[in-house]
């Protein structure tokens, strides 16, 4: 869907790398630019501390379908390149912090000049106006200033960070989604675009339901329940059960009481959606949750038209029925880390699904086929070599 797209990606950490990778996915070629030597920071880190045969796992995540480009940025003759990259190239993204690309001679205003139809992405923290523009951006302190912590969990517990980098992955497809509308605002303009991606909008847009209930008006006090949200209906919650742990989600409290078997509960049922009962819904729910199984409340609930769920942890979630139809993952057989598993893009067209065409490359794989597609011939590239620009 890309094909043809070049796209220069000066990336690090998640959002930025992840955010490239859609669109290596739908078929962009993609040239990843790290510095020499392998000390880019994804490839010398992992989350859980995991490495597979020397290969970073949190590297690979983030960098299939993408060639590897080594380049010194702080070397004149490194620059220069990278000039070259930006005169051929469709997009550039980059996610270092403001003011780091104007000091390589590679910020908006300046790559704009070299080619006036380059989509140019500034991913950042904050954003590149911000009072916090020079502070770090990073997954969990988002959750924290964005207020995604506090409406997390109960009241008589602290603010719950959600276990996983959700505003990284929101960021990165607000990346995507981006490229592709400047894309099609310059085939009908004929001009470059700059777009600005920060992680601090990303946070906001995750909570557009209840930060709009909040602007408007609404009180989002968190409770001593069960119950997971400040401003859904009962019995809108995640339950204990005997063996884990269930979700009840938005159900008509006349049918939850017939299915529960809960005379009790039919006598809170008003028409509507009952907001003003929540607390009294949960714990007339709760301690009869805990009498059984997860999977026999499933067995119970689901066909009666309740909507419920269960708690799976990763081991049950793959091994669900409904997970292994999604064809959620993808194994690769990477040649320095061996068999890895991935998960695959997200999104599934009429023309076929995306796959894995490169893996996910070593430090500087492609240097020398690039700079040759950018005409350099061999003895400019030992130059190169020799002075540690590439």
């Amino acid at each position: 869907m890309l094909a043809g797209v070049r796209v220069v990606s000066f990336t690090q950490f998640l959002l930025g790398p992840s955010g490239v990778q859609f669109l290596a996915d739908l078929g962009a070629d993609v040239v990843k630019v790290e510095p020499p030597g392998g000390r880019l920071w994804e490839r010398n880190w992992s989350g859980a501390d995991l490495f597979k045969n020397g290969v970073s796992v949190f590297f690979m995540l983030a960098h299939r379908n993408q060639r590897s480009l080594t380049l010194d940025l702080k070397h004149p003759e490194g620059r220069a390149v990278a000039r070259r990259l930006v005169e051929r190239a469709d997009v550039l993204v980059q996610n270092f912090r403001p003011g780091v690309m104007a000091r390589h001679g590679l910020d908006w205003e300046t790559a704009k000049a070299i080619n006036p139809r380059l989509i140019y992405v500034s991913a950042s923290g904050y954003g590149e106006s911000s009072p916090y523009r020079d502070r770090p951006g990073q997954d969990l302190l988002m959750q924290g200033l964005s207020g995604l912590a506090s409406i997390s969990g109960r009241a008589d517990q602290p603010p719950t960070a959600v276990g996983t980098a959700v505003i990284d992955q929101h960021g990165a497809t607000l990346l995507a989604l981006g490229v592709l509308g400047a894309l099609l605002e310059r085939q009908r303009t004929g001009s470059g675009v700059h777009v600005e991606v920060s992680m601090l909008r990303a946070a906001l847009d995750l909570q557009i339901e209840s930060a709009t209930y909040f602007l408007n008006g609404a009180r989002l006090e968190k409770t001593e329940t069960p119950l997971a949200s400040t401003f859904h209906p009962p019995p809108y919650g995640i339950y204990p059960t005997r063996d884990g742990h269930l979700i009840l989600s938005m159900s008509p409290l006349a049918q939850l009481a017939e299915a529960l078997e809960l005379p009790a509960l039919r006598d809170l049922a008003k028409p509507g959606w009952n907001f003003e009962s929540r607390e009294a819904v949960a714990r007339l729910v709760e301690p009869l949750i805990r009498t059984r199984a997860t999977a026999a409340w499933i067995e119970r609930l689901v066909p009666a038209g309740v909507w419920a769920a269960a708690v799976n942890d990763y081991a049950e979630t793959f091994a669900d029925p409904a997970v292994q139809a999604a064809d959620a993952v993808e194994e690769i057989s990477h040649p320095v880390a061996g068999p890895v598993k991935l998960l695959r893009f997200p999104l599934e067209f009429s023309t076929g699904r995306a796959g894995v065409r490169l893996m996910p490359p070593g430090p500087g794989q492609h240097t020398d086929a690039i700079l040759s597609e950018l005409g350099y011939d061999d003895a400019a590239i030992a130059r190169l070599r020799k002075d540690g620009a590439v």
